[in-house]
């Protein structure tokens, strides 16, 4: 058996310039080899239909059976965020552009956010940095010192799930989190990882469904990829019923923030409240996953909030000061260091 991994092709009665389209095939619809030959296969639908396809546009069983174990080994992760995908992406094996691929998704669609990972791009043959540094050198032209290796370009992928249950890792900069309109404008340049609902407080001036403005947690991050961190910032938007708008009413920041985000009720003498939780990094010590990618603190932290009207009060066994600061404040302080003036 193989399966289509091309959006959609046509069967043909024979490999030759000239041939007849026989059938019509969609990406995803396994398909029964029939014969092997050069660069082709024939196969045969589930409707018996007859023809040729190129290899190129099919995976094998093995590479198929991979996807579904990959799904059910994550098939009960919980939900980070949701995102919306700019335009039609492969779902691939392991986060990379050269990996294994195979359901296309299309573009619009809304997936599920499992796990985030950052790996280096590979550059193309002949072209990029490394290969600008080794570029042969002019005859007679004076030797000059060799160059320092720039750092690799990293990009973000995301372990997804989309509505049908298939599950694969997406280029994270061709999908958006989704964000509320009506706090998005709030990004202040930060890119936001998640946003989460935390209550809803009736306004009669509210524009909201019931007048129900609905409160939120947000996780936002620098907008850049290979972060040694998922978040750097937690910052809770509540509604004022005097100004009818949007306030920060909690920000926590610069923090080595890691997902996931965890958000419940906690019951209190005066009743159950909003509530929530995320994984804090207690060092610059963090382990990458070779594999996927995946990095996680060494010794990583549980912080809990609860919400009482507008007021954000930390809770929990883990009550420790927590350090407002990471490796990528620190790195833009030596990079520019502040003048002291005499």
């Amino acid at each position: 058996m193989v399966y289509v991994s091309a959006q959609e092709m046509y069967l043909h009665d024979r490999v030759a310039p000239v041939s007849n389209r026989v059938a019509e095939v969609v990406n995803g619809e396994p398909l029964e080899v029939v014969e092997h030959g050069h660069r082709f296969l024939k196969v045969k639908t589930a409707k018996d239909e007859v023809g040729w396809i190129e290899d190129h546009a099919v995976v094998d069983a093995k590479t198929y059976d991979s996807f579904v174990q990959l799904a059910g080994r994550h098939k009960q992760d919980p939900v980070t965020a949701t995102a919306t995908l700019r335009d039609d992406l492969y779902m691939h094996l392991l986060p990379g552009r050269e990996t294994e691929h195979f359901y296309l998704i299309p573009g619009n669609a809304k997936v599920q956010l499992l796990e985030r990972a950052s790996i280096a791009r590979a550059e193309a043959p002949g072209y990029g940095p490394l290969a600008r540094l080794a570029a042969p050198e002019k005859p007679g032209s004076p030797k000059s010192p060799e160059p320092e290796a720039p750092p690799p370009v990293m990009e973000d992928w995301w372990l997804a799930r989309d509505s049908q249950g298939h599950t694969g890792w997406l280029l994270g900069s061709r999908l958006d989190v989704d964000v509320p309109d009506d706090i998005a404008q709030y990004g202040e340049g930060q890119r936001f990882v998640g946003a989460w609902l935390l209550a809803k407080v009736y306004d009669p001036a509210s524009n909201a469904p019931g007048h129900e403005a609905p409160e939120y947690l947000t996780a936002l991050a620098p907008p850049q990829s290979g972060l040694p961190f998922d978040f750097d910032q937690i910052r809770v938007f509540t509604w004022s019923k005097n100004h009818h708008r949007y306030e920060t009413g909690f920000r926590l920041h610069p923090i080595d923030g890691f997902l996931p985000v965890h958000i419940y009720n906690q019951e209190t003498p005066s009743g159950s409240v909003p509530a929530f939780s995320f994984q804090l990094g207690t060092g610059p010590d963090v382990s990458t996953d070779p594999a996927t990618g995946i990095s996680r603190p060494s010794s990583e932290r549980t912080i809990r909030y609860e919400m009482i009207d507008t007021a954000v009060k930390r809770v929990g066994p883990d009550m420790a000061p927590i350090k407002l600061d990471h490796a990528l404040e620190k790195e833009t302080a030596e990079n520019n260091p502040v003048k002291k003036h005499k």
